[in-house]
């Protein structure tokens, strides 16, 4: 892990923070990287995602330089890299500090992962796939490593593979949405998120709760 850190202030000191959380650079770079953009796709990817880079622009990259077979396979060693890197930060070099991050959302699911642990890192990593948060929560909990590796394998398949297979094609209706759309999708995300949070109010003030 010593290395890993290394790997990471040296990262920010040459900028490659910026470079990488960019769609538009992380795809220049790799393709003048040409045969070794595979590695650097990978390690990047690994050391960067568990500590602020987006992991979706990894994925959502992928296919748009290699065909969709290359990416999905590059996706997911990235995807799982990430997800050991996160996760093992957490378990052996930060965790008294990582634990105070956790955020309630999640620490909700502690006794699930206790009676069930494979299934709920199954669908835990299936909707919310890769933040580096669930990284964090996962490796303070009490879920092993193994059921930790093969639950998050099994739920990143599905996502991954429909980003990999469909990510052209999704990558140009992203970019090509007029602002409108935009300005709609974002008002819609912020009526839902009000209206769930007066429901979550209600719930908690109603009498005799």
């Amino acid at each position: 892990m010593v290395a890993v850190v290394v790997g990471l202030l040296a990262a920010w000191r040459f900028g490659v923070f910026q470079r990488f959380a960019s769609p538009s650079e992380l795809k220049l770079t790799l393709v003048e990287l040409g045969a070794l953009g595979y590695l650097v796709f990978v390690l990047s990817y690994a050391l960067l995602q568990p500590f602020g880079v987006p992991g979706t622009v990894f994925i959502m990259v992928a296919p748009l330089i290699w065909p969709w077979p290359v990416a999905f396979a590059l996706s997911m060693t990235g995807t799982m890299a990430a997800s050991v890197v996160g996760f093992s930060f957490a378990r052996f070099v930060a965790r008294d500090a990582v634990a105070k991050r956790i955020p309630a959302k999640l620490k909700k699911y502690e006794a699930a992962l206790a009676r069930r642990g494979f299934t709920t890192v199954v669908l835990l990593r299936f909707i919310f796939w890769m933040p580096p948060m669930l990284h964090a929560f996962f490796g303070i909990s009490r879920v092993r490593f193994g059921t930790h590796f093969w639950g998050s394998f099994v739920g990143y398949l599905l996502p991954i593979f429909m980003v990999s297979y469909f990510g052209e094609q999704l990558y140009d209706v992203i970019t090509h949405l007029p602002p409108a759309v935009w300005v709609g999708l974002l008002a819609f995300t912020a009526l839902l998120g009000v209206a769930l949070w007066r429901r979550r109010s209600f719930s908690v003030d109603a009498p005799g709760r």
